[in-house]
């Protein structure tokens, strides 16, 4: 990264969570990526410089207890299971510009720096205490968290009982601060220069209430070191070879950290950390920082209190500018349970692109289509197979792909030539496509962008067989034929403005629609064959 790198556009940064790599990817995650995909993606082209941020948490319990299992040392252990994040991300065609991992040396310099810059704050103490523990979050639990002594979302985990000394941090200390960061204020709610769609530093407002709840609730200050006696794998902390970094701790600085934070800051790498995240300087009115930044993160609701204080209290202590926004999304549940990898109803997005191969020219982007249209953008939805194919059937199948095919059928047998898009035709596509995808970032509502897409699909079917073009190009009357081929004009202006429209989740279908209008083709093959 060089400074002079696209120094003209505003700056964008976003970041998924970093999955635990103690397992498989599972659709959870999937869904996370595609959508912080697809806002990049945005992002991009409504003309910003975007550093679009992912990678794998490596260091904690569970990835020591599975290399056990395994008998595997913890870092080939984790090498494994990372590798099949980043096969992920290739075969869905996640276009991501950062992997961090958390066991790259640049990572765990960060992580030290970022303790000693807490530390240096006064907000790192030592202390002997107990506690229960949930392994499956990684994250101690009081007796109201807990039914029938379980964890809500790790009901087959036993609750450990912890009795050890450990360094906390003083959550404690920034109850006004967090307060403070979630009620700021912004009147331009959807100006597509600011990223959020309304009041909140954390969308949906429900999560923001939620974690608004917490905080008030009261903070308690929060272990951030195990003894390395017990839980050795895991980030040195500085000047105590005794204790190793908590995994949140650790892994949260990776946000800033994959920005080169914390390591070089006199080499041109560290550039990327003022431009993408601090982004301060590139402005003359700091004070609206919120407006003018954008560095934002996805998560789980199940994350929402770790990204959207705990982090946040980390940020300030260690005097770094903070997120602008915190987007969380909904469970995908399986026979209204959650699904995640300990209660081992997992969907595997590998096996969903798999189960439409032969079926889709792109079966990667069936699993795109159906994370963002087919899951409710910031609740809990509901996916089974019959879900999945019955969305495919009506919406791919019988609805865009079809459209594809009924459309180029028609303009081929009625025209010699490729109809151009082009002139005023082409700016009028271009202007209302930039305003749905300006509304899109401004709300992060993907299932709604979706669902306005699939609108201009329907409405085109709709205009179709009410207007009849395939007929009228059969009049013997000059007139109604001339109107036929006007109809069919039109639909391939339409189709062409849907293929730009569906780009951003299914990118490599609408390249492929685009190509069969410049070359004046029908599809060899369905883009999306139907379902027997």
């Amino acid at each position: 990264m060089t400074q002079e790198k696209n120094e003209n556009k505003k700056p964008f940064y976003i970041t998924t969570t970093l999955p635990y790599v103690n397992a498989e990817p599972h659709i959870g995650f999937a869904m996370e990526a595609v959508r912080a995909d697809v806002i990049a993606r945005a992002k991009r082209a409504l003309g910003y410089d975007v550093i679009f941020n992912t990678g794998t948490d490596e260091h904690g319990s569970k990835l020591y207890e599975g290399a056990v299992k395994e008998n595997l040392t913890p870092q080939v252990y984790v090498d494994k299971y990372s590798q099949r994040f980043k096969d992920f991300h290739e075969i869905s065609n996640i276009s991501y510009d950062r992997f961090i991992r958390t066991t790259d040396e640049k990572h765990i310099l960060a992580a030290q720096k970022m303790w000693q810059k807490c530390f240096n704050n006064g907000d790192i103490y030592k202390k002997n205490y107990k506690t229960k523990y949930c392994i499956g979050c990684e994250l101690e639990k009081t007796d109201s968290e807990l039914i029938d002594g379980k964890c809500i979302d790790h009901p087959t985990k036993i609750i450990e009982e912890r009795d050890e000394e450990n360094y906390f941090f003083k959550f404690s200390n920034y109850e006004g601060k967090l307060l403070e960061l979630y009620n700021k204020k912004n009147e331009n709610k959807l100006d597509a220069n600011i990223n959020f769609r309304n009041n909140s530093f954390v969308i949906p407002d429900s999560r923001q209430n939620e974690v608004s709840a917490f905080v008030k609730n009261g903070l308690q200050d929060f272990s951030i070191s195990r003894l390395k006696a017990k839980m050795p794998w895991g980030v040195d902390v500085p000047g105590d070879s005794e204790h190793v970094m908590y995994v949140w701790f650790d892994a949260l600085t990776s946000y800033i950290s994959t920005l080169d934070w914390g390591y070089g800051e006199d080499t041109e790498e560290y550039f990327s950390f003022i431009r993408y995240w601090e982004q301060d300087s590139l402005w003359s009115d700091i004070n609206e920082d919120r407006i003018k930044r954008g560095a934002v993160q996805y998560c789980g609701k199940d994350n929402n209190r770790q990204q959207s204080a705990m982090w946040q209290a980390m940020l300030i202590s260690a005097g770094i500018p903070n997120s602008t926004n915190i987007i969380i999304n909904g469970f995908i549940q399986s026979g209204g349970q959650k699904m995640s990898k300990s209660t081992g109803n997992v969907i595997s997005p590998f096996d969903i692109i798999n189960e439409y191969k032969g079926l889709a020219i792109h079966p990667e982007e069936v699993l795109r289509f159906i994370v963002t249209s087919e899951v409710s953008t910031f609740e809990d939805g509901d996916l089974t197979v019959d879900v999945m194919h019955a969305a495919y059937q009506s919406k791919l199948a019988n609805g865009i792909g079809n459209l594809t095919s009924r459309v180029m059928k028609m303009v081929t047998s009625n025209f010699t030539q490729p109809i151009k898009i082009e002139g005023d035709i082409l700016k009028n596509i271009n202007s209302e496509v930039r305003e749905r995808i300006e509304n899109l970032c401004a709300t992060y509502d993907h299932q709604r962008y979706m669902q306005s897409t699939w609108e201009n699909i329907n409405n085109l079917d709709e205009y179709i067989s009410i207007n009849s073009p395939f007929k009228k190009v059969k009049s013997e009357e000059e007139s109604i034929k001339q109107e036929g081929l006007n109809n069919i004009t039109h639909c391939v202006q339409e189709l062409y403005k849907i293929s730009e429209l569906i780009k951003l989740v299914m990118p490599k279908t609408s390249k492929l629609i685009q190509e069969l209008i410049s070359s004046h083709k029908v599809p060899e093959s369905p883009i999306f064959n139907r379902l027997i």
